[in-house]
């Protein structure tokens, strides 16, 4: 052993949202541990993440809000103007505000030497290097490294007019035009938000949906919503070229734009190509990822743990959270011991919501699966809202009659796709949920409706006369 090298109980690399849940499950045993980062701190969702995009859809919606006003009865809504360079600066207010609470209850408080601000890769399974020449040798090690924006060699010579969400939220202000490329999650939700700040965007994506939808029904009516708001280019590759007056021609099968700006919405690469792998013997997968299993978050059968989104299976905040506690705790544990994770969630942050909970429709299989729905126009409180477009979906076993999943699109969504996915984890039947109490007037009703729908779809019943209500 060289005497340059330092020993740990447990490195971790990188200290995103993943290494410091990794760090929290770590620290409180008394092992010692390194955490080990080159990149700029405060976590992605803080930084260029889920927080900075909410505040920006938020004050888009806002904004956009005004165009109903003359039919509520309030005057003057076409005189209010945005000020697209003081968004943009109170967006990064906030963001600031946001990063500085991470760091204060994180790396502001560390005890020297607990975290090396360094890039590191391995040398051999259980051995570190930092660019500096650091060594460290640890028991067991996490690979929390993140991931980065996705965009195209061939894109090179466009850098100066492509925008990620790695510098959108460093823009001064916004383009007068912009082509969205990508339609999941960030690219739905910021270029909507754009088009409502007056942005004239256009929505581009090889996919024939959006939003990540894999129900037919569901993905029609989000096509249909959003396809009134902006342009929306589907099922042809996007390709860059140089237009005359200078600006960025962007093409997609036969049709063609012109605009100031593109944001690249291709998705995030796991930053673990610079990690050397090899050296020590992590098997991966034809992407380069390491194969894992993500009950135990355990690298093969090596003493090597992966977490959040360098993992590439699901770049979300409560995933990374919980892969991070999972990694830590059996990094700093004898033995190895496996979680049940959690119902899957997602939400797109569009207007309207666009939500998938459970297991996706393309995994289900349509002879032992039932389907309800509730269509939102006629739903009173969307009504209200002066929002009721969307539909939504659920889905159950037919025989036995427990909740499977869901897809939808509507108002408030994300505050359904919660109720569903604790009563799916709970493994709630269509019927027991239906003898949960709902208001009136909530969007709980829609999701009351859907589920009635499906009550009578399934084969199992509430052994009841009213199936509403539990007899004494």
């Amino acid at each position: 052993m060289s005497a340059e090298e330092r020993q740990v109980d447990v490195a971790i690399i990188g200290l995103g949202s993943a290494g410091l849940y990794t760090l929290g499950k770590v620290r409180p045993t008394g092992k010692s541990v390194v955490a080990i980062d080159g990149g700029e701190l405060g976590t992605t969702c803080a930084r260029v993440g889920c927080m900075p995009s909410k505040a920006i859809i938020q004050v888009a919606e806002d904004f956009h809000r005004r165009e109903l006003y003359s039919r509520l009865g309030i005057e003057g809504g076409e005189q209010l103007r945005v000020d697209l360079p003081e968004v943009m600066e109170y967006v990064r207010d906030l963001r600031d505000t946001f990063v500085d609470r991470v760091l204060s209850n994180s790396s502001d408080n560390f005890p020297e030497g607990l975290l090396i601000e360094q890039y590191a890769h391995f040398v051999e399974p259980d051995l570190l290097e930092t660019d500096d020449g650091q060594r460290i040798r640890a028991k067991a090690i996490v690979i929390a490294t993140g991931s980065r924006p996705i965009v195209p060699d061939a894109w090179a010579e466009f850098a100066d007019d492509i925008i990620t969400t790695d510098n959108f939220f460093e823009q001064e202000t916004l383009p007068s035009s912009c082509a969205v490329i990508g339609l999941g999650v960030i690219g739905l939700e910021l270029g909507q938000a754009m088009q409502r700040l007056g942005v004239e965007v256009t929505g581009i994506d090889m996919a024939q949906t959006i939003g990540g939808l894999c129900d037919p029904e569901v993905a029609k009516q989000a096509i249909d919503i959003v396809g009134k708001q902006m342009p929306l280019w589907l099922g042809a590759p996007a390709e860059l070229s140089r237009a005359e007056d200078g600006r960025i021609r962007v093409t997609a099968g036969e049709r063609s734009v012109v605009v100031d700006k593109v944001f690249a919405c291709l998705g995030r690469q796991p930053n673990v190509d610079r990690l050397n792998l090899a050296a020590a013997g992590i098997p991966v997968d034809e992407r380069g990822v390491p194969v894992f299993d993500r009950h135990t978050m355990q690298v093969g059968d090596l003493p090597i743990f992966i977490a959040g989104d360098a993992d590439a299976e699901r770049p979300l905040l409560h995933e990374a959270g919980d892969e991070g506690r999972i990694a830590g705790y059996n990094a700093a544990h004898e033995g190895i011991t496996a979680f049940r994770r959690k119902t899957p969630l997602n939400i797109v942050f569009s207007d309207p919501n666009i939500v998938q909970v459970g297991a996706r429709f393309s995994e289900l299989d349509p002879e032992t699966t039932a389907v309800g729905q509730m269509a939102i126009p006629p739903v009173g409180r969307a009504l209200i809202l002066a929002n009721n477009r969307g539909l939504i979906r659920v889905y159950a076993d037919k025989a036995s009659g427990r909740m499977l999943g869901a897809e939808m699109i509507c108002v408030r969504g994300e505050h359904l796709g919660h109720l569903l996915a604790w009563c799916i984890q709970k493994e709630m039947t269509v019927g027991e949920m239906l003898q949960m109490p709902f208001y009136h007037p909530v969007m709980e009703e829609a999701l009351q409706a859907a589920l009635y729908d499906l009550y009578h779809k399934v084969e199992a019943k509430n052994d009841t006369p009213v199936p509403e209500l539990q007899p004494l």
